[in-house]
This record gives structure tokens, sequence and C-alpha cells, in this order.
């Protein structure tokens, strides 16, 4: 296996995030995750937005490409359908993703193209005040919800699935094996998936809603984090007070590359049955 470090830039460490933010932990787990599938640097892309994740790709010793807030998947359809041989991740957070970027999201998804999204998600607007975004819990405390945000927050898991992604699963910076696993499990699936990292915003949103530390926050994924088997024995009344993760949905469907193809045969076909 690759070492993990080589698709590191060390030189730049130590990393810009706030001292407990989860961030470093996500970053770390990718770099496995891309040495466990012994990845080619050169045939490997990382497409950020704007955002505090959205630094992540001054880290990574791959290609990347660093584009504006919410379109970091519109960047990383066009690098996919251009090179289709390439290995392509999207890194967004809540807001960059399923906020400002959730119709790219959304058609992303149904489009099933062979590329990887992660989503880190500390539920508001880390880098640009602690504002609450689109995955935001009903009730919580933001700079911009003062008193609780009215609306009820995405689960962007559930949106992935009735979009269209074909691998869905959400992780949390305690589990780091189970994280590891999981995104080298999604970049090797043949399709568009998906793979939510709930995380730690120590400045803002742990701070406004009674998690008054990293370590406090990161018991609290810990604690609140559950498989399948035990958060469906749970009463339903209970379930909004805790975090399916794991795997949550895989299935096998032709990609967008394939029925592209198909299309182009189709196509010809008929354009020399005419002539």
């Amino acid at each position: 296996m690759t070492d993990y470090r080589d698709y590191l830039r060390e030189e730049l460490f130590p990393q810009m995030w706030c001292s407990g933010c989860s961030h470093g932990i996500s970053l770390g787990s990718i770099a496995r995750a891309m040495a466990a599938l012994n990845l080619e640097r050169h045939k490997t892309v990382v497409s950020t937005g704007i955002g505090c994740w959205g630094k992540a790709d001054d880290y990574f010793r791959t290609h990347v490409f660093h584009g504006t807030h919410g379109r970091a998947l519109s960047f990383a359809t066009g690098i996919k359908v251009a090179k289709p041989e390439l290995t392509v991740l999207a890194l967004m957070g809540d807001g960059d993703g399923v906020t400002i970027g959730g119709n790219h999201f959304i058609h992303s998804a149904r489009r099933n193209l062979d590329m990887t999204a992660i989503i880190t998600n500390n539920f508001n607007y880390g880098m640009t005040g602690g504002q609450y975004s689109a995955s935001s819990p009903e009730g919580s405390i933001t700079t911009t919800s003062k008193y609780g945000t009215m609306e009820e927050g995405f689960d962007i898991c559930s949106l992935a699935i009735a979009s269209g992604a074909t691998f869905v699963a959400r992780v949390n910076p305690y589990h780091v094996t189970q994280m590891d696993k999981l995104i080298a499990e999604a970049i090797a699936h043949k399709g568009f998936s998906v793979v939510e990292i709930l995380s730690n915003c120590p400045t803002y949103f742990a701070r406004y809603n009674q998690k008054a530390s990293a370590v406090e926050m990161m018991k609290y994924f810990k604690e609140r984090s559950l498989s399948r088997k035990k958060y469906d024995a749970l009463p339903e009344e209970e379930k909004e007070n805790y975090f399916l993760t794991g795997k949550l949905h895989q299935v096998v469907k032709d990609d967008f590359h394939k029925k592209y193809k198909d299309l182009q045969k189709r196509a010809r076909e008929t354009a020399e049955e005419v002539s």
C-alpha cells in the first residue's frame, strides 16, 4: 500500500483550521483512503469550492481545482466528462454542498456520474461567521438565528438517496477507522458516491449550542451515532436525537459514461442507416 503521506503537502502544515476543528481528521482519512486504493496522483483530481473545507485542496499532492462557492460539483462534472479516466473527488461543506450548491448536488446525483462527493457537515457556515445553513437542525443557535432556526434542516444522506446517488454513507470524526473504510469504498464505487462527515465547529456551532469544547462535541458524535440496527430499534420520537451512521445505501446502476457511450453508439448506427 502507498504511504498516505505521499498524497499530502506536509510542507504546508500546520493546517489553517481552528483548534478543535475536525477537518484535519477528515483530510487524513481521505489521504489514507487514496493510499489504500493506490491511486495514481497524476490521475486524481480534488475539486473544492469556498468555505473552511474548501481550503482542503491546498494540502493534497494531486491535481486540484479551487472554484467558486457552491460550484465544486459543477467543475468536477466538467473535469470527469472531459477526462473520464480520472478519479475525481468534490470536497464541500454543508453550505457549499447543499445550500448554495444544492441544485448542483441533486443533479449530480441523478446523473450518476462516476465521482465522489465528500461533504463535511458542521451545521453552519463556519468560514463566514457561523450563519445557519440548509443542514442546521431546527432550533439550533447560529449568528443569524439567535432564537433558534425555524426551518427543518436537510438530511443530506436522505437527499442524496432520493436524488439518485448510488453510494451513500455517513461517518463522524470519532470513528476514524470506519471513515477511512467508507471513503475508500465510495471512491472505488462505480457511480455517484456521497460521504457525509459530521464535523466539529468549536468556534461557532458547538459554542452556540452548549457543546463547550471540541472534546465535548466529539463525545456527542460518539454517543449519538448509531448503526442501522440500533437506530431502527429506537422509538420514532427519539430518532431525531441520533445520527444514523455507516453505509446507508449502495446500488449498482449504469453510470453516466456507460449511458453516454450507448447513446453515441445508437446515434452512429442511426446515421449509418440514414446514409
